[in-house]
Protein backbone atom coordinates (compact mmCIF):
# COMPACT_ATOMS: atom_id res chain seq x y z
CA UNK A 1 0.00 0.00 0.00
CA UNK A 2 1.03 3.42 -0.77
CA UNK A 3 0.15 7.02 -0.25
CA UNK A 4 -0.84 7.47 -3.80
CA UNK A 5 -3.62 4.08 -2.89
CA UNK A 6 -5.07 5.77 -0.24
CA UNK A 7 -5.17 8.94 -1.77
CA UNK A 8 -7.07 7.49 -4.60
CA UNK A 9 -9.37 5.51 -2.51
CA UNK A 10 -10.50 8.86 -0.23
CA UNK A 11 -11.10 10.35 -3.90
CA UNK A 12 -14.16 8.52 -3.70
CA UNK A 13 -15.76 9.91 -0.05
CA UNK A 14 -17.55 12.64 -0.70
CA UNK A 15 -18.49 15.47 2.50
CA UNK A 16 -21.61 15.27 2.26
CA UNK A 17 -22.70 19.02 2.66
CA UNK A 18 -19.97 20.33 0.11
CA UNK A 19 -20.84 17.63 -2.88
CA UNK A 20 -16.67 17.12 -3.26
CA UNK A 21 -14.21 14.64 -2.36
CA UNK A 22 -12.24 14.50 0.38
CA UNK A 23 -9.19 14.97 -1.67
CA UNK A 24 -10.17 17.46 -3.81
CA UNK A 25 -10.86 19.39 -0.85
CA UNK A 26 -7.62 18.82 0.89
CA UNK A 27 -9.33 17.83 3.96
CA UNK A 28 -7.02 14.37 4.09
CA UNK A 29 -3.59 14.87 6.03
CA UNK A 30 -0.60 12.78 7.71
CA UNK A 31 -1.23 9.86 5.95
CA UNK A 32 1.10 7.26 7.79
CA UNK A 33 1.19 3.57 6.43
CA UNK A 34 2.91 0.50 8.82
CA UNK A 35 2.75 -3.18 7.27
CA UNK A 36 -1.23 -3.32 7.00
CA UNK A 37 -1.91 -0.35 9.28
CA UNK A 38 -2.91 2.84 7.67
CA UNK A 39 -3.96 5.95 9.50
CA UNK A 40 -4.73 9.64 8.52
CA UNK A 41 -5.99 12.36 9.71
CA UNK A 42 -9.26 14.50 8.09
CA UNK A 43 -9.45 17.98 8.37
CA UNK A 44 -13.35 18.82 9.66
CA UNK A 45 -14.41 22.24 8.22
CA UNK A 46 -15.49 22.76 12.12
CA UNK A 47 -15.17 20.97 15.50
CA UNK A 48 -18.69 21.01 16.38
CA UNK A 49 -19.63 18.48 12.37
CA UNK A 50 -22.01 16.38 13.04
CA UNK A 51 -20.83 14.15 10.31
CA UNK A 52 -17.87 12.41 11.77
CA UNK A 53 -19.20 9.19 11.87
CA UNK A 54 -20.73 8.94 8.96
CA UNK A 55 -17.52 10.39 7.14
CA UNK A 56 -15.16 7.95 8.72
CA UNK A 57 -16.93 4.99 7.99
CA UNK A 58 -17.07 5.96 4.52
CA UNK A 59 -13.17 6.32 4.70
CA UNK A 60 -12.62 3.08 6.28
CA UNK A 61 -14.87 1.41 4.01
CA UNK A 62 -13.34 3.04 0.95
CA UNK A 63 -10.06 2.08 1.53
CA UNK A 64 -10.84 -1.93 2.73
CA UNK A 65 -12.91 -1.91 -0.68
CA UNK A 66 -10.43 -0.16 -3.11
CA UNK A 67 -6.79 -1.20 -1.18
CA UNK A 68 -6.74 -3.76 0.99
CA UNK A 69 -9.25 -5.89 2.24
CA UNK A 70 -6.83 -6.44 5.54
CA UNK A 71 -5.81 -2.97 6.09
CA UNK A 72 -6.29 -1.68 9.66
CA UNK A 73 -7.61 1.55 9.35
CA UNK A 74 -7.27 4.58 11.58
CA UNK A 75 -9.20 7.95 10.66
CA UNK A 76 -8.32 10.67 12.78
CA UNK A 77 -9.79 14.41 12.98
CA UNK A 78 -9.15 17.72 13.51
CA UNK A 79 -10.57 20.74 12.62
CA UNK A 80 -10.16 24.18 10.97
CA UNK A 81 -13.59 26.20 10.75
CA UNK A 82 -14.05 27.19 7.54
CA UNK A 83 -14.90 30.71 6.68
CA UNK A 84 -15.29 33.21 3.97
CA UNK A 85 -14.50 36.71 5.49
CA UNK A 86 -13.87 39.23 2.58
CA UNK A 87 -11.44 41.18 4.14
CA UNK A 88 -10.60 39.30 7.56
CA UNK A 89 -8.18 42.45 8.83
CA UNK A 90 -11.03 44.35 9.30
CA UNK A 91 -13.15 44.13 13.12
CA UNK A 92 -13.41 41.13 14.79
CA UNK A 93 -10.32 39.87 12.85
CA UNK A 94 -10.22 36.81 15.01
CA UNK A 95 -13.41 35.44 14.42
CA UNK A 96 -13.97 33.50 11.71
CA UNK A 97 -17.68 32.97 11.74
CA UNK A 98 -20.43 36.11 13.13
CA UNK A 99 -23.98 34.51 13.53
CA UNK A 100 -26.86 36.67 14.25
CA UNK A 101 -30.26 35.35 16.01
CA UNK A 102 -32.87 37.48 15.22
CA UNK A 103 -36.28 37.58 15.58
CA UNK A 104 -39.67 39.73 14.42
CA UNK A 105 -41.11 39.73 17.59
CA UNK A 106 -40.20 39.88 20.99
CA UNK A 107 -40.80 36.59 23.48
CA UNK A 108 -40.51 33.84 20.64
CA UNK A 109 -37.68 32.67 23.06
CA UNK A 110 -34.81 34.26 20.76
CA UNK A 111 -32.37 34.86 23.57
CA UNK A 112 -32.94 31.30 24.84
CA UNK A 113 -32.50 30.06 21.64
CA UNK A 114 -29.40 31.96 20.95
CA UNK A 115 -27.60 31.08 24.62
CA UNK A 116 -28.26 27.55 23.83
CA UNK A 117 -26.44 27.52 20.12
CA UNK A 118 -23.67 29.07 21.41
CA UNK A 119 -23.29 26.51 24.46
CA UNK A 120 -24.15 23.45 22.01
CA UNK A 121 -21.55 24.67 19.41
CA UNK A 122 -18.65 25.05 22.24
CA UNK A 123 -20.07 21.60 23.18
CA UNK A 124 -18.85 20.64 19.90
CA UNK A 125 -15.33 21.85 20.36
CA UNK A 126 -15.72 25.38 19.28
CA UNK A 127 -14.56 28.26 20.29
CA UNK A 128 -17.65 30.49 20.85
CA UNK A 129 -18.62 33.93 21.75
CA UNK A 130 -22.04 35.35 22.92
CA UNK A 131 -22.51 39.26 22.32
CA UNK A 132 -26.23 40.55 23.68
CA UNK A 133 -26.66 42.81 21.13
CA UNK A 134 -30.19 43.47 22.90
CA UNK A 135 -29.62 47.07 24.70
CA UNK A 136 -33.09 47.89 25.69
CA UNK A 137 -33.99 44.11 26.92
CA UNK A 138 -30.52 42.16 27.75
CA UNK A 139 -31.02 38.86 29.19
CA UNK A 140 -27.83 36.82 28.77
CA UNK A 141 -26.28 38.14 31.91
CA UNK A 142 -29.71 36.46 33.71
CA UNK A 143 -29.61 33.60 31.79
CA UNK A 144 -25.66 32.75 32.40
CA UNK A 145 -25.98 33.63 36.26
CA UNK A 146 -23.70 36.38 36.09
CA UNK A 147 -25.89 39.08 37.58
CA UNK A 148 -23.87 41.85 39.16
CA UNK A 149 -20.09 40.93 37.77
CA UNK A 150 -18.31 43.36 36.39
CA UNK A 151 -16.04 42.75 33.28
CA UNK A 152 -12.48 43.24 33.59
CA UNK A 153 -10.69 45.87 32.09
CA UNK A 154 -6.85 45.25 30.49
CA UNK A 155 -4.69 47.71 28.39
CA UNK A 156 -2.62 46.69 25.42
CA UNK A 157 -0.47 49.22 23.82
CA UNK A 158 -2.05 52.85 24.22
CA UNK A 159 -5.72 50.93 23.75
CA UNK A 160 -8.04 49.31 26.91
CA UNK A 161 -9.92 46.71 26.56
CA UNK A 162 -12.83 44.71 27.98
CA UNK A 163 -12.44 41.47 28.69
CA UNK A 164 -15.71 39.50 28.60
CA UNK A 165 -16.86 36.79 31.54
CA UNK A 166 -16.22 33.37 30.98
CA UNK A 167 -18.72 30.92 31.90
CA UNK A 168 -20.04 27.30 30.62
CA UNK A 169 -16.78 27.48 28.16
CA UNK A 170 -17.99 30.31 26.47
CA UNK A 171 -17.15 34.45 25.89
CA UNK A 172 -20.04 36.45 27.37
CA UNK A 173 -20.92 40.70 26.74
CA UNK A 174 -24.10 42.35 27.75
CA UNK A 175 -25.00 46.01 28.54
CA UNK A 176 -26.32 43.93 31.51
CA UNK A 177 -23.36 43.80 32.37
CA UNK A 178 -21.94 47.22 32.62
CA UNK A 179 -25.08 49.46 34.16
CA UNK A 180 -27.73 49.10 37.63
CA UNK A 181 -30.15 46.50 36.52
CA UNK A 182 -32.32 48.83 37.70
CA UNK A 183 -32.10 51.60 35.26
CA UNK A 184 -34.05 51.72 32.54
CA UNK A 185 -31.56 52.09 29.07
CA UNK A 186 -33.36 55.42 27.82
CA UNK A 187 -30.79 56.15 24.71
CA UNK A 188 -31.61 57.50 21.36
CA UNK A 189 -30.26 55.80 18.20
CA UNK A 190 -27.05 57.09 17.79
CA UNK A 191 -26.13 55.93 21.68
CA UNK A 192 -27.19 52.61 21.18
CA UNK A 193 -24.93 52.70 17.70
CA UNK A 194 -22.42 53.67 19.36
CA UNK A 195 -22.55 51.01 22.47
CA UNK A 196 -23.07 48.25 19.57
CA UNK A 197 -19.66 49.73 17.52
CA UNK A 198 -18.15 49.49 21.34
CA UNK A 199 -19.20 46.10 22.24
CA UNK A 200 -17.19 45.26 18.58
CA UNK A 201 -13.97 47.10 18.27
CA UNK A 202 -13.15 47.70 22.16
CA UNK A 203 -14.15 43.79 23.31
CA UNK A 204 -11.08 41.49 23.33
CA UNK A 205 -12.90 38.74 21.68
CA UNK A 206 -10.00 36.85 20.56
CA UNK A 207 -9.77 34.12 18.58
CA UNK A 208 -13.20 32.38 17.84
CA UNK A 209 -14.54 30.12 15.40
CA UNK A 210 -17.94 31.51 15.91
CA UNK A 211 -19.46 35.02 17.58
CA UNK A 212 -23.30 34.68 18.27
CA UNK A 213 -24.93 37.75 18.42
CA UNK A 214 -27.76 37.84 20.06
CA UNK A 215 -30.23 40.75 18.33
CA UNK A 216 -32.98 42.65 19.23
CA UNK A 217 -36.67 41.89 18.04
CA UNK A 218 -37.73 43.90 15.10
CA UNK A 219 -35.88 45.35 12.72
CA UNK A 220 -34.09 48.70 13.73
CA UNK A 221 -31.14 50.45 14.15
CA UNK A 222 -29.24 48.05 16.16
CA UNK A 223 -29.80 45.46 13.16
CA UNK A 224 -28.13 48.15 9.99
CA UNK A 225 -25.62 48.95 12.39
CA UNK A 226 -24.20 45.12 13.00
CA UNK A 227 -24.16 44.89 9.49
CA UNK A 228 -22.39 47.73 8.67
CA UNK A 229 -19.42 47.49 10.87
CA UNK A 230 -18.90 43.58 11.30
CA UNK A 231 -19.30 40.82 7.92
CA UNK A 232 -22.09 39.02 9.38
CA UNK A 233 -21.31 35.26 7.66
CA UNK A 234 -25.70 34.63 8.32
CA UNK A 235 -28.76 34.81 10.45
CA UNK A 236 -30.50 32.31 11.81
CA UNK A 237 -33.95 33.75 12.60
CA UNK A 238 -36.25 32.59 15.40
CA UNK A 239 -40.28 32.31 15.52
CA UNK A 240 -43.43 30.48 16.92
CA UNK A 241 -45.32 28.71 14.98
CA UNK A 242 -48.83 30.69 16.10
CA UNK A 243 -49.59 33.34 13.29
CA UNK A 244 -48.85 36.77 14.62
CA UNK A 245 -45.21 35.31 15.21
CA UNK A 246 -44.97 33.91 11.70
CA UNK A 247 -46.05 37.38 10.26
CA UNK A 248 -43.38 38.50 12.30
CA UNK A 249 -40.57 36.23 11.11
CA UNK A 250 -41.81 37.10 7.60
CA UNK A 251 -40.04 40.76 8.09
CA UNK A 252 -36.98 40.18 9.44
CA UNK A 253 -36.56 37.46 6.66
CA UNK A 254 -37.44 40.32 4.50
CA UNK A 255 -35.03 42.51 5.80
CA UNK A 256 -31.75 40.00 5.32
CA UNK A 257 -32.91 39.45 1.86
CA UNK A 258 -32.64 43.27 0.66
CA UNK A 259 -30.41 43.85 -2.38
CA UNK A 260 -27.93 46.27 0.28
CA UNK A 261 -27.80 44.08 2.60
CA UNK A 262 -26.52 40.45 1.21
CA UNK A 263 -26.33 38.47 4.66
CA UNK A 264 -27.77 34.93 3.72
CA UNK A 265 -30.13 33.65 6.14
CA UNK A 266 -28.72 30.62 7.13
CA UNK A 267 -32.44 28.72 8.23
CA UNK A 268 -35.16 29.30 10.34
CA UNK A 269 -35.58 27.66 14.58
CA UNK A 270 -39.06 27.05 15.48
CA UNK A 271 -39.62 27.52 19.00
CA UNK A 272 -42.04 26.24 21.55
CA UNK A 273 -43.32 24.06 18.57
CA UNK A 274 -44.90 21.43 21.54
CA UNK A 275 -45.58 20.93 24.65
CA UNK A 276 -44.85 17.00 25.99
CA UNK A 277 -46.12 16.38 29.59
CA UNK A 278 -43.02 14.06 31.64
CA UNK A 279 -45.89 11.63 32.32
CA UNK A 280 -46.76 11.54 29.03
CA UNK A 281 -44.02 11.15 27.06
CA UNK A 282 -45.25 9.75 23.72
CA UNK A 283 -47.96 12.89 23.68
CA UNK A 284 -47.29 16.44 21.81
CA UNK A 285 -49.49 18.94 22.29
CA UNK A 286 -49.46 21.77 19.43
CA UNK A 287 -50.33 24.94 21.65
CA UNK A 288 -49.54 27.42 19.57
CA UNK A 289 -50.54 25.57 16.25
CA UNK A 290 -48.55 22.99 14.03
CA UNK A 291 -45.74 23.33 11.65
CA UNK A 292 -46.25 27.15 10.82
CA UNK A 293 -42.45 27.44 10.95
CA UNK A 294 -42.15 24.38 8.54
CA UNK A 295 -44.61 26.28 6.34
CA UNK A 296 -42.75 29.39 6.34
CA UNK A 297 -39.52 27.86 5.43
CA UNK A 298 -40.70 26.42 3.04
CA UNK A 299 -42.67 29.44 1.65
CA UNK A 300 -39.13 31.30 1.64
CA UNK A 301 -36.86 28.33 0.73
CA UNK A 302 -34.86 28.10 3.41
CA UNK A 303 -34.00 25.46 5.31
CA UNK A 304 -36.11 24.10 8.66
CA UNK A 305 -33.22 23.81 11.12
CA UNK A 306 -34.90 22.55 14.19
CA UNK A 307 -38.06 22.23 16.06
CA UNK A 308 -38.03 23.19 20.07
CA UNK A 309 -40.21 22.02 22.53
CA UNK A 310 -41.78 23.79 25.52
CA UNK A 311 -40.20 22.19 28.07
CA UNK A 312 -40.35 23.61 31.56
CA UNK A 313 -36.54 23.26 32.52
CA UNK A 314 -35.74 25.51 29.65
CA UNK A 315 -37.42 28.52 31.44
CA UNK A 316 -35.93 27.27 34.77
CA UNK A 317 -32.53 27.55 33.33
CA UNK A 318 -32.89 30.79 32.20
CA UNK A 319 -34.46 32.00 35.45
CA UNK A 320 -31.90 30.63 37.71
CA UNK A 321 -28.77 31.29 35.15
CA UNK A 322 -28.13 27.09 34.13
CA UNK A 323 -28.93 27.00 30.82
CA UNK A 324 -30.51 23.82 29.23
CA UNK A 325 -27.88 22.79 27.32
CA UNK A 326 -25.75 21.97 30.85
CA UNK A 327 -28.74 20.58 32.37
CA UNK A 328 -29.19 16.88 32.99
CA UNK A 329 -32.32 17.13 30.23
CA UNK A 330 -31.17 15.08 27.56
CA UNK A 331 -34.56 15.84 25.60
CA UNK A 332 -34.05 19.03 25.75
CA UNK A 333 -30.24 19.31 25.01
CA UNK A 334 -31.04 16.62 22.11
CA UNK A 335 -33.07 19.26 20.62
CA UNK A 336 -30.85 21.81 21.13
CA UNK A 337 -27.92 19.40 19.42
CA UNK A 338 -30.04 18.36 16.16
CA UNK A 339 -30.82 22.20 15.25
CA UNK A 340 -27.12 23.28 16.06
CA UNK A 341 -26.11 20.38 13.81
CA UNK A 342 -28.43 21.62 11.29
CA UNK A 343 -27.13 25.26 11.20
CA UNK A 344 -23.24 24.23 11.50
CA UNK A 345 -24.08 22.32 8.17
CA UNK A 346 -25.66 25.59 7.06
CA UNK A 347 -22.98 27.58 7.68
CA UNK A 348 -20.27 25.48 6.12
CA UNK A 349 -22.14 24.98 2.78
CA UNK A 350 -23.00 29.00 2.95
CA UNK A 351 -18.87 29.44 3.12
CA UNK A 352 -18.39 26.98 0.20
CA UNK A 353 -21.01 27.94 -1.77
CA UNK A 354 -21.78 31.71 -1.69
CA UNK A 355 -20.02 35.35 -2.16
CA UNK A 356 -17.62 35.56 0.59
CA UNK A 357 -18.92 37.98 3.70
CA UNK A 358 -17.93 41.46 3.76
CA UNK A 359 -19.48 44.22 5.58
CA UNK A 360 -23.18 45.59 4.17
CA UNK A 361 -23.21 48.62 2.13
CA UNK A 362 -26.08 50.56 3.83
CA UNK A 363 -27.43 54.20 2.62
Amino acid sequence: MTNEDILQALSNVQEPDLGKDLVTLNMVKDISINGLEVSFTVVLTTPACPLKDMIKNACINAVKLLVNKEAIVTVNFSSNTSSNRKDPKTMLSGVKNIIAVVSGKGGVGKSTVASNFALALAAGGAKVGLMDADIYGPSQHIMFGIRGERPMMKDEGDKGWIVPIEKFGIKIMSIGLLIDEKQAVVWRGPMVSSAIRQFVSEVDWGELDYLVIDMPPGTGDIHLTIVQTVPVTGVIVVTTPQTVALADAKKGIAMFGQAQLKVPVIGLVENMSYFTPKELPDNKYYIFGKDGGKQLAEEFDIPLLGQIPIVESIREGGDIGIPAMVTDDEITKKAFMDFTSNAVRGIAMRNANLEPTEISKVN
